[in-house]
């Protein structure tokens, strides 16, 4: 049965003539939904033959009045050959009474569709009934007589019209329907109102030239390809999921919409088109879908992220982004094995440049607050008047300035790690306060009396030697003894020459990817005489230096300079090793043993200036700046390479 005709069933349930036409029919009448294995109607002689009340009926699942377990695989056959061919029969199914007696019946089935839903529509006949057994013969004129009582049934529904009119008004979605030749015979007042129409301006025209008539891109939609038009030529239910019903003003709009045909007399006389908006579903689609491209987008570029995190750390002589292979680095890795699992202080004392921030960065990650954030102050950056502030937070109105309340940072390190760098740096008179926290887990904003309770651990880093600045009375004592639970010492480049080209190496390749400068390599002599130098930038100093030789270089080999202010490894050779590490030099003594240094060098390259194996390169300075220090201190030399 098409929707039309469903549609016109449902409007006319309260029609009267229908009621009585189903309801007194001598036959036994059950209306069954096969999907969802119920009956959506019965009439009172199948309540009388079954012996339920019509609510029973209603309640019980069809299998257990019809699918008892050794006749199920029979009901579903005879179920699938009713909704393929359109009609079954059968009259070696049984039913089951209300009593549990087993009864022996004939039983039709009719195909329709009712509310987009198949339904087969069930005539049982009990095969002992008086009538049926006083002639056999009977049974076809029986069958006959209880189809033209259903054919009456649905002549009803067909007939309820004016009932299908007004139930088709009040329904959201939009609906008309079209006559053979194309012309709207009928439009409920949401579909008219979709496409910016009156409904009675529509009737009577070409519906396809009203709203179908172009494609979405503008162009030409012809009427023979329109699938609403194709279910009066070919009489099959079409459908449109990716199409555009044009308004009046000339706008469109995304629909999704069914055309299906009207049968009457075994003739096509029309359809009947149900569409709906979609826009807002589209824009939802959309917006999901861009959500998605952007997390697919942010899943591979966060999955790039750590396949090359993960080659960092796993890379030879690089623990958790410290680079090196010395016995000082190796002693590091084992501390914080050591340290990382646990909630101890830590403090990080070393020279500036040295990487001490990379040691607590690697002590968080490898701890149990990995997942939680690890917070960075630079307490050297901070003025004294806002050191509190930047710890613990303000309020609005606390101070002049504060013009919103503002979290400090051991409140948004709560339950991960805070990094004080430059520890030495804080305020005496702040100290205390700092104590507090780290003995009792409680601060109070700037300008508020509630107490916040927090739990943080604290790794702190400061190039000062404390113990001179607690006997100083620059630095409480008890604040030194609780942030040195387990001091790490961060050595200084110079002490760990071996390091050097590991380093070097490091830097040119993340410099040069940064820069987009690849191709360059460093040489023999650029290792050596990084590894002569003294490094007293420690390795912020390396990384400027390569960064520097890279901007300048201009071919494969790097264009390295190095600070002349400071005196290279080899001047070594010359200098008094019984000498007390604090001896004082006076400029004369400076200058002579400069002049005795280069005398060195020329001697250890015999005269050669210039080259790999040059003096130049063993004292670790441009070649032209010792060329012009020795033609001043009126020394010859050679000036080949």
């Amino acid at each position: 049965m098409d929707e039309i005709e469903y549609i016109a069933g449902e409007a006319g349930l309260a029609n009267s003539a229908r009621h009585m036409a189903f309801e007194h029919c001598g036959e036994a009448l059950l209306v069954l939904n096969p999907i969802e294995n119920r009956f959506d109607d019965v009439n009172i002689a199948a309540c009388q033959l079954l012996g339920y009340s019509r609510q029973a009926l209603l309640s019980l699942s069809a299998t257990k009045v019809l699918g008892h377990r050794e006749q199920l695989p029979d009901l579903v056959v005879f179920t699938q050959a009713a909704m393929e061919n359109g009609s079954a029969w059968s009259n070696e199914l049984t039913c089951i009474h209300k009593d549990g007696e087993r009864l022996e019946v004939e039983i039709s089935a009719t195909y329709l569709k009712l509310k987009g839903k198949p339904h087969l529509v069930l005539v049982i006949r009990d095969l002992h009934h008086e009538r049926y057994q006083q002639d056999q013969a009977q049974t076809e004129r029986t069958m006959r007589a209880g189809l033209l009582e259903w054919q009456t049934i649905l002549n009803l529904f067909k007939e309820s019209e004016r009932g299908n009119q007004l139930l088709l008004s009040a329904v959201g979605d939009g609906i008309y329907s079209i006559n053979s030749e194309g012309l709207a015979t009928f439009v409920n007042p949401a579909g008219a109102r979709m496409l910016g129409w009156k409904p009675e301006e529509m009737l009577g025209k070409n519906i396809h030239r009203i709203h179908h008539h172009t494609h979405a891109d503008g162009s030409h939609y012809p009427v023979e390809d329109c699938p609403i038009y194709a279910a009066v030529r070919d009489g099959v239910v079409h459908e449109g999921l990716q199409e555009v019903f044009w308004r009046r003003d000339g706008s469109f709009f995304p629909v999704e919409f069914t055309s299906t045909p009207v049968i009457s007399a075994g003739s096509i006389v029309g359809a009947v088109v149900v569409f709906r908006d979609i826009t807002e579903r589209r824009n939802t689609e959309t917006q999901l879908q861009n959500a998605l491209t952007e997390l697919q987008a942010l899943k591979k570029r966060l999955e790039e992220q750590n396949a090359y995190l993960q080659e960092e750390i796993l890379t030879e002589h690089n623990y958790r982004e410290i680079v090196g292979q010395s016995d000082a680095i190796l002693q590091i890795a084992k501390q914080i094995d050591v340290v990382a699992p646990t909630d101890a202080n830590v403090l990080i004392h070393g020279e500036s440049g040295t990487g001490k921030e990379l040691i607590a960065r690697a002590i968080h990650q490898a701890s149990k607050r990995s997942d939680q954030p690890l917070i960075r102050v630079n307490c050297a950056a901070i003025p004294d008047e806002l050191f509190e502030s930047e710890f613990f937070g303000h309020v609005r109105g606390a101070f002049t300035g504060a013009i919103r309340d503002r979290v400090g940072r051991f409140e948004l390190a709560n339950g991960g790690t805070l990094f004080l760098d430059e520890i030495g740096e804080i305020p005496l008179e702040l100290q205390s306060k700092l104590l507090r926290v780290l003995q009792e887990g409680q601060f109070e904003r700037v300008g508020e009396e509630r107490t916040r309770n927090v739990t943080v651990r604290v790794i702190a880093a400061t190039n000062r030697d404390l113990r001179r600045e607690v006997a100083a009375k620059r630095f409480r004592e008890d604040l030194f003894f609780r942030l040195n639970v387990f001091p790490i010492y961060s050595p200084a480049l110079r002490e760990r020459r071996s390091d050097i080209p590991l380093l070097a190496t490091h830097f040119l390749k993340s410099v040069s990817e940064r820069l987009k400068m690849p191709g360059r390599r460093l040489s023999k002599s650029d290792i050596q005489r990084l590894q002569h130098y003294e490094w007293p930038g420690n390795i912020r100093e390396m990384q400027n230096v390569i960064e520097r030789a890279l901007i300048t270089s201009r071919g494969a080999d790097l264009n390295i300079e190095l600070s002349d202010s400071f005196p290279s490894i080899a001047a070594s050779d010359v200098i008094n090793p019984n000498a007390a590490s604090d001896q004082i030099l006076t400029d004369a003594q400076l200058r002579d043993l400069e002049h005795r240094n280069m005398l060195a060098a020329l001697k250890a390259c015999n005269g050669k200036l210039f080259g790999t194996d040059g003096a130049a390169a063993k004292l670790g300075i441009k070649p032209t700046t010792l060329a012009s220090r020795l033609k001043k201190a009126d020394v010859q030399f050679e000036s080949r390479s």
